[in-house]
């Protein structure tokens, strides 16, 4: 029990970059908090923290061992809850990760209501762009955008991922506007980086060829919500999810081209591991996110 609270204690302070803040949520004073830390250090022979007056970061050997004890925690507490008669109650902490664009601009809006339908829960979300590891990374749940290629994951369908080749009003007056996929070699094309091959958009005709298009542009960058305030100034044309783009073709602030040759084959999904399928917290957020989305998302009505 010792080394379980020191972990804790560790977990606390990195999550909280403060001993004091850790101490307060433990319920325990600064300095037992400092000592379980210190005895952790000296029996692992590592140092965890990089300590300054005015700051507190994790060393490397202390980022790979802040991942395993956040894991080994929430098993803890999955096989404190399986026990419980409180079992079918969603409580506990739920850690989620999201992509970046799609975590600020429609799952921040759902989580002060999600919170206050499920009192007993508490979120630890994490939202970025890279592939992460639910298991090593200590995840519950994560929102993944494209085709899953994890098949020891569950997963269930949020919405469709729809697809908008798009530009401004103002850009297409001066170099006109795309009939044909193939004319995009005529246009500046704004790319996104994290794609395998950004310059290589897909397309596909109405009797079901499909090909690819060579794009040339100015801007190469990895997020959307930048390549969306590119278009919005007249930079060139995107390839973009519409769950970025939507007001803005509902207020006509951008253009959507070539509707009838962009494939719609990708999805927005909830994933999550096996050992975890039957967690009232996992199937309460899933379910609640399935509620506000659906086949039909919001985002895809504006149009």
């Amino acid at each position: 029990m010792d080394r379980l609270d020191s972990m804790e204690a560790f977990v606390r302070v990195a999550e909280s970059h403060s001993f004091s803040e850790a101490a307060r949520r433990l319920q325990l004073s600064k300095s037992v908090i400092s000592r379980q830390v210190s005895a952790l250090e000296t029996q692992l022979g590592a140092r965890l923290f990089h300590r300054t007056t005015r700051s507190l970061s994790l060393t490397e050997v202390g980022q790979a061992y802040f991942e395993r004890c956040s894991r080994i925690l929430s098993e803890i507490e999955e096989a404190n809850l399986s026990v419980s008669s409180l079992q079918s109650t969603p409580r506990g902490k739920l850690r989620v990760n999201a992509p970046m664009s799609f975590g600020i601009l429609h799952l921040a809006p759902l989580l002060p209501g999600f919170l206050d339908r499920f009192p007993d829960i508490d979120i630890d979300m994490v939202m970025n762009d890279r592939f992460v590891s639910l298991v090593d990374e200590g995840f519950d749940v994560a929102v993944r955008i494209g085709k899953l290629e994890d098949s020891s994951l569950i997963a269930r369908q949020l919405a469709p991922a729809r697809k908008v080749v798009c530009a401004s009003p103002a850009y297409l007056a001066r170099h006109g506007t795309p009939q044909t996929p193939d004319d995009l070699l005529q246009h500046c094309c704004l790319t996104y980086s994290n794609r395998t091959s950004p310059e290589e958009w897909l397309f596909v005709a109405p009797d079901g060829h499909r090909w690819s298009v060579e794009v040339t542009g100015r801007l190469r960058v990895n997020n959307g919500d930048v390549l969306r305030e590119a278009a919005l100034g007249d930079a060139g044309v995107i390839i973009i999810p519409s769950f970025i783009v939507g007001r803005d073709l509902q207020a006509g602030t951008l253009v959507s081209l070539l509707a009838d040759f962009v494939p719609q084959d990708l999805a927005i999904h909830a994933v999550y591991p096996h050992n975890r399928h039957l967690s009232p917290k996992v199937r309460a957020f899933v379910d609640f996110l399935i509620e506000h989305f659906g086949p039909r998302p919001y985002w895809d009505l504006v149009e």
